[in-house]
């Protein structure tokens, strides 16, 4: 179902055209509003109960849950994607004869810990790399072998939105017994995501970008096997079974809490940024997924139709997210045209070797014509 207009819900002033919902998302209205509720509890905290410390948690972790069609018991709270990536390759087992698949261009928090741990384990890295028109999907699939011991992708490339068939990868990849990790930061919150149906060992993902929340919030999956054994990076209290009794801290544990909670970072309750991930993850829950997926595809679409006008490259849209689509120029000054953009109020981001745009419900098909109004101008043909 394609979704009204959602300006209103938001605070754009009127003139700027934000396509650069991958970079960073406005923040609704409300998720304003619930932060600065937020800030002022915490101004007093002889009003912050026991509850507090732990209750909005498993609210969002509910809410998290909803959206990828998980059991809440299976995610934690992560300050951000590296903090995930970090606990995934302490709990993943890798040896010399094995390899980790990563992708061409691939975004570095999804690439840096498993250099590091190449350089332990003795494991080698793949670089999947594709011709333009080639499927990654396919791309990947071919590069998994007996000898695969690590698959770490996202589900849309970051730099133009093109689409990994993550069911199809999957499939492959447990075949073969090796683990899967997706990191998706680019398309959770407006591309529509089953974890039953991936089965992956972890997923992580940040919760600023479509999931319309704070910054310094993200969001972790831990398959049930690392729920019960899994070594978290650090040993908070809150994580301990027993915790909310603060009178008996002092009464040391071994034992873990039930599920991925042993993977919550420290200081997790937060007390601001909570409230706002709620307010935001509930307003996505109430939006749906899939219908904000395919009100955006609508965006997208004119984007590529505008693009083939004009003589630009794209992605075609049965190879990309509806969500987020890369164009990709003939010669062209990119400083100038990045002025040239600025100077329009127009606001998008430069990946790779393309022009990213990334639009949300709070764009519509004017701000698509404004887009090329610019570029048709600025990118000599």
């Amino acid at each position: 179902m394609v979704l009204t207009n959602q300006n209103r819900l938001f605070n754009i002033p009127q003139g700027i055209v934000y396509l650069n919902c991958a970079n960073m998302s406005p923040l609704l209205e409300s998720v304003k509003q619930a932060g600065i509720e937020a800030i002022n509890k915490r101004t007093c905290p002889w009003n912050i109960t026991i509850d507090d410390w732990f209750n909005p948690a498993e609210e969002l972790k509910k809410l998290f849950a909803t959206i990828i069609q998980a059991d809440s018991e299976n995610i934690a709270l992560i300050p951000s994607v590296s903090y995930g990536i970090a606990i995934a390759a302490k709990n993943i087992s890798l040896n010399a004869n094995q390899k980790i698949i990563v992708l061409d261009q691939q975004y570095p928090s999804n690439f840096y810990a498993w250099k590091e741990l190449s350089k332990q384990t003795g494991a080698e890295i793949i670089t999947v790399k594709r011709l333009p028109g080639q499927s990654w999907t396919e791309e990947i699939i071919k590069n998994i072998d007996k000898n695969t011991g690590l698959v770490t992708i996202p589900n849309c490339h970051w730099t133009d939105g093109s689409l990994i068939d993550l069911e199809l990868v999957s499939q492959k990849v447990k075949s073969t017994g090796a683990s899967l990790l997706i990191d998706a930061s680019q398309s959770l919150g407006a591309y529509p995501l089953n974890i039953k149906k991936i089965n992956p060992d972890f997923l992580v993902t940040v919760g600023y970008k479509w999931l319309l929340g704070p910054y310094g919030l993200g969001y972790m999956y831990a398959d049930e096997k690392y729920c019960e054994t899994g070594i978290p990076i650090e040993y908070s209290w809150l994580n301990k079974k027993g915790s909310e009794d603060f009178t008996g801290l002092v009464n040391y544990q071994d034992e873990f809490k039930k599920g991925a909670r042993r993977f919550d970072a420290g200081e997790f309750p937060g007390f601001i940024h909570i409230p706002m991930a709620i307010s935001a993850l509930t307003q996505i829950v109430e939006w749906g997924v899939e219908n904000i997926q395919d009100t955006l595809s609508q965006l997208t679409n004119r984007i590529e139709q505008k693009a083939q006008q004009y003589g630009f490259v794209t992605p075609k849209r049965n190879n990309r997210v509806g969500h987020m689509i890369g164009i990709f120029f003939p010669e062209c000054d990119i400083a100038a045209l990045k002025k040239e953009l600025h100077q329009n109020q127009i606001y998008v981001s430069f990946r790779g070797s393309g022009m990213r745009v990334a639009p949300h419900l709070y764009n519509d098909l004017n701000d698509i014509e404004r887009l090329f109004q610019v570029l048709k101008e600025a990118v000599k043909t």
